[in-house]
């Protein structure tokens, strides 16, 4: 099978790009474990100064995958999916190395908690970015702890609940990445040179500076959360919401 997740060292510079374009890079297992190893790897390697998130295909991270979620019984995967995600955002927020995203395309639903987690993020100017869940009878509910911190509070009271879409411009207003560049591979470029300039050790303390109080709100609220993301995600909402979605259909939901 071929990788979900490419892997390539350039000097200091670790690239990770998300190569599933034919489900929108969308969470699946495999993605997010072979995610976990790629930033095992860029540990490992003693020259590595800092991680560069990309993607192929004109899609970041649709988050989610639906389909795959689809061929299972729901009770049986509902929990384990959401601790997966839990992992994989703490995964990157406890990182020592610094985290950079490179969006040169769409974001959504779970994609943008990845964002959330990496430590800068660069969108091109006709990416968008959209949370989508209570749209289809979930929430945000585990990406909410790398979005909140993060996010202005009307921005979140605003896009956690219309679903809208939004571009690069507002996203970098809101605070949800870092910047809006038309060339997002230059400017992620300039960025990965000003970090690799850092020592390991100045790196590693000065990220955790930013992340602690992250952290600590996260596992504070990780567990009651996950357990959330799963109740929601085997509710008869939920199912009717992922089949609509699936079937490219308006949902009917209960009154």
């Amino acid at each position: 099978m071929d990788p979900l997740v490419r892997y390539e060292a350039d000097g200091p510079v670790a690239r990770l790009t998300l190569d599933s374009p034919h489900n929108r890079n969308a969470l699946s297992t495999a993605l997010v474990e072979q995610l976990h190893d790629g930033l095992t790897q860029a540990s490992a390697e003693r020259d590595i100064r800092v991680v560069v998130l990309g993607h192929t295909g004109g899609t970041f991270c649709a988050g989610a995958d639906l389909a795959e979620a689809a061929g299972r019984d729901p009770s049986e995967l509902a929990l384990e999916r959401a601790r997966d995600m839990t992992r994989l955002l703490r995964r990157i927020l406890e990182s020592r190395l610094p985290v950079i995203a490179a969006i040169d395309g769409h974001v959504r639903a779970g994609g943008l908690g990845l964002v959330g987690a990496c430590d800068m993020a660069v969108a091109g100017a006709t990416s968008t970015f959209a949370l989508t869940e209570a749209r289809i009878g979930v929430a945000p509910s585990i990406i909410s702890l790398t979005l909140l911190p993060k996010m202005t509070a009307r921005a979140a009271g605003r896009y956690f609940l219309t679903g809208e879409k939004f571009g690069a411009d507002t996203a970098a207003e809101v605070g949800l990445i870092t910047v809006a560049a038309d060339d997002v591979a230059s400017t992620v470029a300039e960025l990965a040179s000003a970090v690799a300039q850092g020592s390991p050790q100045g790196l590693a303390a000065s990220k955790a500076l930013t992340t602690a109080s992250i952290i600590d709100d996260f596992d504070r609220r990780a567990e009651k959360l996950t357990q959330e993301s799963a109740a929601l995600f085997v509710s008869e909402e939920a199912r009717e919401g992922m089949l609509a979605f699936l079937q490219k259909r308006p949902p009917s939901w209960r009154s």
